[in-house]
């Protein structure tokens, strides 16, 4: 199948909302999958510097080289994250998503998924998109959905740098 906003929908995605008009409130807090992708027209601008937190004293920013060898041309997806429950079963979606979004926003992250999306111009237009799932399931279909998208593309999506395992 292909990765585009109509069949997300269908697969029973929800969400759908630039960057910029995320209301964190009313993101479920349930566990499940996250997807980022580019809006109709979107051309990638790489910035020099990410505007990511530093993550364990390692600078989140890769060379332009490096960026344009993880870009996937013609894909709308750009990043699948996972929303899981945590160890205390206070974590998911809302939580998961905030925390992105303050990665991009400068702050220290606790973990390094998707930093390549603070490294291109305009994050504020890109479209987060979410589906809840039961937690037993979360990690099959993240690796599922990655493998998809490898299939069809040949690759992982370009925010994605390892393959989710089940």
């Amino acid at each position: 199948m292909p990765f585009n906003k109509k069949t997300l929908k269908d697969d029973g995605f929800t969400g759908f909302r630039p960057i910029t008009d995320l209301e964190i409130n009313r993101i479920p807090q349930r566990q499940g999958i996250f997807v980022v992708l580019r809006p109709e027209g979107f051309e990638p601008r790489f910035l020099t510097k990410s505007t990511a937190g530093i993550f364990k004293k390692k600078n989140p920013s890769l060379p332009m080289a490096g960026l344009t060898a993880e870009w996937v041309e013609d894909a709308d997806v750009l990043f699948i994250g996972k929303a899981s429950p945590g160890s205390k079963g206070n974590r998911g979606l809302r939580r998961q998503i905030q925390e992105f979004l303050d990665f991009g926003n400068g702050k220290p992250p606790g973990h390094w998924d998707g930093r390549l999306i603070w490294q291109l111009a305009e994050t504020g237009a890109l479209l987060m998109a979410w589906k809840e799932l039961p937690a037993e399931e979360l990690n099959a279909a993240q690796a599922n959905y990655h493998a998809e998208f490898r299939q069809l593309h040949g690759r992982l999506p370009f925010a994605n740098l390892v393959q989710a395992r089940a």
